[in-house]
C-alpha cells in the first residue's frame, strides 16, 4: 500500500468539488497538525536552554570487530559525557549462526543498565530471534532503561534472506514520543523505499535514527528534504551524517575503526512555505522580535526557518499562535484538497495503476456515501 490507506481521508462529496479554491490555512490544516501538537507543547527546554534541544550521539563500528565488552564501555563512555540518545549501527553483533538473541538477550540487558545509568535513550541494533522468525530489530531504550518499542526492519537486504533462518521483514513503522519529542526509526536498506519514511512523517516524527550497514548520503538527504524532520546514522562504514530539516548536511565523520559523533539538535525550529505565510511572518517578527528570530531564508525553495532566541520560548508554538502553517503540513493540505477537485486520490492511482479514472472515482463514492 501506498502513502495513505488507499483514498482514506478524502472528502469527495459534490460540494467540496465544486469549489473553486483550495482551503486556507485553519480548516484541514488543524487535522494535519494534530500528530505534533503534543510534541510542540513541550515548547523551551525545560534546564533553561534556548529551544528544544537533544543531545545526539552516533557511535558506529563493524558489527564483527568488537564484542559486547567493548560496546558497552564505548556506550558507557559517552553516557557519562552526557547524551539524550545514543545510536548503535545496525546488527551491531554481526548476524550468523550464532548472533540470534531473544528481546531479553545479552545485548539489550547489557544496554538497559547503561541507560538506566546514564539517563539516556539508546538505539540497540540486534539480530533478534522471534518465535520461528528472525528479525533484524531496533530496541529503543528509554531513560530508564526500559524498552520504549523496538522496531522490524520493514525492508531486508537480499543476504539477511540467505542466512539460516531467513530474515523476516516487518510490517508497520512507529514513532515514539520521548521526552524531547517524536522519534522514529528506519534501517540500512529501508533508505531506498520512500514509503518507510512518508508513514514515519504522518506520524509526526521530529527526528529519526537510522542505524546501517553502509552510508547512503543523498538518499538520506532526500528524505529530509522530503519530509522535513531531522536524520541521525549510524553506521558500520563507520561514519556518521546529519541532515537537517531542511536537508542542509549538518555533520559528516568517519574514522577507520571507530566513529563516534556528537551532535545537538534543536526540535523547536520550524520550517515553512512562503504561501500564505509572509504576512504573518513579519507580523511575529515584529512583536516578538526579542524572542524569535528567522534563522534561515531559502529563496530557491521560497522556505524559511524560525529559530526561539531565548529560553522560554517556542518558535514553533508562537508561529502557529499567529497562524503559520509548517511546511509538510501545507503540503499535505494541499494534496488533500486538491485530491477532492479531483474526485479522487492521485496516490490510489499510483498504487493502483491498473484501475480506471472511473473505478477510482467510484471508489471515493462508495467510501464516502
Amino acid at each position: 500500500m501506498k502513502r495513505r490507506t488507499f483514498l482514506t481521508g478524502a472528502s469527495m462529496g459534490v460540494a467540496a468539488l465544486a469549489s473553486g479554491v483550495l482551503p486556507m490555512p485553519g480548516t484541514e490544516a488543524k487535522q494535519v497538525r494534530a500528530a505534533d501538537n503534543s510534541a510542540r507543547s513541550l515548547g523551551a527546554d525545560m534546564n533553561g536552554s534556548v529551544g528544544r534541544p537533544v543531545r545526539m550521539v552516533s557511535i558506529g563500528f563493524q558489527g564483527t570487530d568488537f564484542s559486547l565488552e567493548q560496546i558497552a564501555r564505548h556506550v558507557d563512555q559517552e553516557g557519562s559525557r552526557g547524551a539524550d540518545v545514543i545510536i548503535l549501527p545496525e546488527l551491531s553483533r554481526g548476524q550468523d549462526a550464532r548472533s540470534e538473541e531473544l528481546l531479553e538477550g545479552p545485548t539489550v540487558t547489557a544496554m538497559t543498565r547503561l541507560a538506566a545509568k546514564h539517563h539516556t535513550y539508546i538505539a540497540v541494533p540486534i539480530d533478534r530471534r522471534d518465535g520461528v522468525k528472525r528479525r533484524n530489530t531496533v530496541v529503543l531504550l528509554d531513560r530508564e532503561g526500559h524498552i520504549a518499542y523496538h522496531y522490524d526492519k520493514v525492508f531486508p537486504y537480499w543476504s539477511e534472506y540467505a542466512v539460516h533462518p531467513p530474515v523476516s521483514p516487518g510490517d508497520s513503522t512507529k514513532v515514539y514520543h520521548a521526552d524531547f519529542g517524536r522519534i522514529g526509526i528506519a534501517t540500512c536498506f529501508d533508505v531506498n523505499f520512500p514509503e518507510v519514511w512518508e508513514r514515519l512523517s504522518e506520524q509526526g516524527a521530529e527526528v529519526i535514527v537510522w542505524p546501517s550497514e553502509y552510508s547512503a548520503g543523498r538518499s538520506l538527504q532526500a528524505h529530509a528534504i522530503n519530509h522535513h524532520y531531522c536524520v541521525v546514522s549510524s553506521s558500520a562504514a563507520p561514519d556518521c551524517s546529519v541532515y537537517d530539516i531542511t536537508g542542509d548536511c549538518l555533520l559528516y565523520e568517519r574514522h577507520e575503526d571507530i566513529n563516534v559523533s556528537r551532535i545537538t539538535l534543536d526540535l523547536d525550529r520550524g520550517i515553512y512555505h512562503q504561501n500564505f505565510n509572509l504576512a504573518k511572518r513579519d507580523k511575529l517578527l515584529k512583536e516578538h522580535s526579542e524572542d524569535i528570530f528567522q534563522e534561515k531564508w531559502m529563496p530557491l525553495e521560497q522556505w524559511f526557518v524560525l529559530k526561539a532566541k531565548r529560553p522560554g520560548v517556542s518558535a514553533r508554538a508562537l508561529a502557529e499562535q499567529y497562524g503559520l502553517e509548517e511546511l509538510r503540513h501545507y503540503i499535505e493540505r494541499s494534496r488533500k484538497a486538491i485530491d477532492r477537485r479531483r474526485g479522487w486520490e492521485f496516490a490510489g492511482k499510483a498504487a493502483f495503476p491498473d484501475k480506471s479514472i472511473s473505478e477510482l472515482q467510484v471508489f471515493a463514492t462508495e467510501r464516502n456515501a
